[in-house]
């Protein structure tokens, strides 16, 4: 894989958005084998505007602007060529660029004859514009540099490219670079154009427009899946022929075929009103970074995605994935915890950093402060509360904390108060997790182990009395 920075664009070429980049495919896992700047390579660039220029199909332009009364327009006022410098005899030409006259160097379109520039595009199909409605544009700048149009096929020409797949907005732009590929002497790559991915209100997506949530490190950020993030990016614009959502790379790259590509730009559900806003406290008494985005701003596909790849994962290797996370986040826990904590959670979390709130309350010593009234049953009253957790207390004070047993004991505790086996659980529930809302009782108190669970539900009997 070639990875080119097209990086001729001064202003918006900073170190920041080149390392954007590069971070964004370093977590897709999208390596590459040979990398080039564009910006480096101006020599070949001008070798390649020497030889169309030495065809005599470029010519110097010493016009210092467009404007004047001998420019020629389009059909919509656009401007195609200055005729005095396209008819410019070489001699004037040379003796002007030799006496250090600034110019640009244009491509000579051809105009005569009726002449058609024709591709094939492998998403648009067959594309033609008749050459006298193509402007004259320039190869290299008044001041040498390249311009995009050259530096890109030249370097295309250079690398071997066989096939250009870009976004729909360059499909015009593709007349030139045929023109400039022939005038070379080089037959042009396949062309495939593909729709662009546009923001719910129809613009084209754009960080310094939409924020945060257009760019790949966000997603990332939030907890996205590498994988599952590439199967979303997949599907917006392109379908399976079976219309399968869910997918691996593998089947990704077996399934995708340039004819599934759909022509109509592809919607990003997003929604704006949400982007920057902070993130609630995990419950543990630490705030998430105030530059999260809200698990609400991202399109609702892509997170239906996302939890559909972690729920597929083995317990071990999301349990690898969550570990740093939480260790992120400031608290400490080993290995082994996660592990056991991992099957807890997975089918309550959408996205990874989603732990720090689906299982705060097994990472702190101490719960934060919740509302007694958390503890009553349903149809019962604090003495009922009272009484479910003293007798919890006593009982598994000696119970193997293991699934089996903690169920039975419970159980039979709960028939032998007589009370139903819910109003039961969720004082304990409630007294270990500081919330109704938690993961299935029995595991979480192995996880939790007795001398937490004991010291918890004395503390809970506290806060009735």
């Amino acid at each position: 894989m070639i990875l080119r920075l097209d990086d001729t664009d001064v202003e918006r070429n900073t170190d920041a958005s080149v390392n954007s980049i590069f971070d964004g495919l370093k977590w897709l896992g999208l390596s590459w084998d040979e990398e080039y700047k564009q910006s480096k390579r101006g020599e070949l660039h001008r070798e390649m505007a020497g030889t169309i220029f030495q065809k005599n199909l470029a010519y110097r332009d010493f016009t210092p602007a467009h404007t004047g009364d001998s420019e020629k327009s389009g059909a919509q006022g656009t401007w195609l060529f200055n005729p005095g410098m396209r008819g410019l005899s070489s001699e004037e030409s040379d003796r002007r660029a030799a006496a250090g006259e600034p110019f640009a160097l244009r491509f000579r379109v051809p105009r005569e004859g009726g002449q058609v520039v024709r591709f094939t595009d492998a998403v648009y199909g067959e594309q033609m514009k008749a050459g006298a409605d193509i402007e004259d544009f320039a190869l290299l700048r008044s001041d040498g540099m390249p311009t995009y149009h050259l530096a890109s096929c030249a370097d295309d020409a250079d690398l071997r490219i066989s096939h250009i797949i870009r976004g729909q907005d360059h499909l015009s732009n593709t007349f030139k670079h045929v023109l400039i590929f022939e005038a070379a002497g080089f037959a042009p790559p396949q062309f495939a154009h593909l729709p662009l991915l546009v923001a719910p209100d129809g613009t084209k997506l754009s960080k310094r427009r939409h924020g945060p949530v257009v760019s790949v490190t966000t997603y990332r950020d939030a907890g996205f899946l590498p994988e599952a993030f590439i199967n979303f990016l997949c599907l917006l614009g392109w379908s399976p022929k079976n219309d399968r959502e869910q997918m691996s790379r593998q089947e990704l790259i077996d399934a995708f075929s340039l004819e599934g590509i759909n022509r109509a730009n592809a919607v990003v559900n997003f929604k704006e009103s949400d982007v920057g806003r902070a993130l609630p406290s995990t419950g543990s008494g630490q705030a998430l970074p105030a530059n999260s985005v809200h698990e609400e701003t991202f399109d609702p596909k892509a997170l239906w995605l996302n939890a559909e790849h972690i729920r597929g994962l083995a317990i071990e290797d999301l349990s690898q994935r969550l570990l740093p996370v939480v260790q992120g986040a400031g608290f400490s826990v080993t290995p082994e915890k996660m592990l056991r904590i991992t099957p807890l959670i997975r089918e309550r979390i959408k996205l990874l950093r989603d732990v720090l709130t689906a299982a705060d309350f097994l990472f702190v010593d101490q719960l934060p402060p919740y509302d007694p009234a958390e503890l009553i049953p349903q149809k019962g009253d604090a003495a009922m509360a009272a009484k479910v957790l003293q007798r919890a207390k006593e009982v598994l004070a000696s119970v193997e904390f293991k699934h089996d047993p903690l169920d039975q004991t419970l159980r039979a505790a709960a028939q032998e108060l007589g009370v139903k086996a819910g109003q039961m659980f969720q004082p304990i529930r409630v007294a270990v997790c500081g919330r109704k809302n938690a993961p299935p009782l029995f595991e979480t108190l192995e996880v939790l182990g007795r001398e937490t669970t004991l010291a918890r539900i004395g503390q809970a009997t506290q806060k009735l009395h």
